[in-house]
């Protein structure tokens, strides 16, 4: 399951973090959204120990989102070495995510 991160915990988490960190930001009410998360939450567990995976909702954090320039969900930004690296914007595939994964381990 994908760690649950917000606007307080975030650089701690994320830009902190020693591993790779992908960070998936949705909402509630965004379809494309809930289509990947069940992908989301088992590239997690798949990836645990190696990659830190978590998720952002965009509707209760809005600092963020705005400082990473997040106009449209959902969007998985990738980090490495505390730095943002890349970012996959839509309702991608499984193997899209994996693929870009991979690059950072």
């Amino acid at each position: 399951m994908a760690l649950s991160i917000n606007d307080l915990n975030f650089e701690e988490q994320v830009t902190g973090s020693q591993k790779p960190v992908i960070v998936d930001f949705w909402a509630t009410w965004c379809g494309p959204c809930r289509m990947i998360s069940p992908i989301v939450d088992e590239l997690a567990d798949k990836y645990e120990g190696k990659v830190l995976i978590a998720k952002c909702n965009v509707d209760e954090n809005t600092e963020v989102p705005m400082k990473y320039g997040i106009r449209n969900i959902p969007t998985l930004l990738f980090f490495k070495n505390g730095e943002m690296v890349d970012r996959l914007v839509g309702a991608v595939s499984k193997t899209d995510i994996e693929n870009k994964i991979n690059s950072l381990i």
